[in-house]
């Protein structure tokens, strides 16, 4: 019986290590590349998908959402309810997929955004029939260092510096675009994280090693 998850995959620390948790405990995981279709920034997530050996696939979401997110940006001043809104969109997407039955992402205990709390996890489950799997919702952020740390090898630099496959990126594309500084919105300092190696092997998607 196939075990088949969707799982969210930017490239960085949490999802690539969410994605290891998965393969361990014996899912087949294919890793989902979201765009927007306006840069090609998801090529940095495949090269650390084919780095980790999982399947991989790039997802188009319809550019009305990237700009009523943009707008929500204007609107607040701040990118929160932007990045929330364009998660939970991703996972809908993905989920009312016919071929679809597990839907994954690399969210954290310590997550205010993006982050589905229980009734919103539910509703997704009960409207798209699907199971919604977070295997970093119960560890904390010294424990996913540790994790890291041993399993992969990580580069870590500024938001408007690193090239990553998050769909962030994105969003601060369009919103200079618009005539505006996206340092106006987002945090001026902001480190983030892309895997570029492994220090341990993952298991292959077929199943335990032998």
């Amino acid at each position: 019986m196939s075990m088949r998850v969707y799982h969210l995959f930017s490239g960085g620390k949490d999802s690539s290590l969410a994605a290891w948790i998965l393969s361990k405990l014996g899912y087949e995981v294919t890793l989902v590349m979201v765009t927007f279709g306006v840069l090609d920034n998801w090529k940095y997530a495949r090269e650390t998908a084919k780095i980790l050996g999982f399947e991989h696939e790039v997802v188009e979401l319809p550019r009305n959402i990237l700009e009523n997110a943009v707008n929500m940006c204007l609107e607040d001043g701040r990118p929160t309810r932007a990045i929330q809104y364009i998660h939970e969109m991703a996972l809908e997407y993905i989920a009312s997929r016919e071929d679809v039955e597990r839907i994954s992402d690399g969210t954290r205990r310590d997550d205010k955004v993006p982050f589905l709390d229980i009734r919103k996890a539910r509703s997704l489950e009960d409207r798209f029939n699907v199971a919604y799997i977070r295997p970093l919702l119960g560890l904390g952020y010294k424990t996913i260092r540790e994790l890291v740390n041993k399993i992969f090898i990580v580069e870590e630099r500024e938001s408007e510096k690193i090239e990553k496959g998050d769909y962030e990126v994105e969003l601060r594309y369009m919103l200079k675009l618009k005539g505006v500084d996206p340092l106006q919105i987002f945090p001026k300092r902001h480190v983030q994280s892309r895997v570029i190696g492994l220090k341990m092997k993952m298991m292959s998607s077929a199943g335990p090693e032998e």
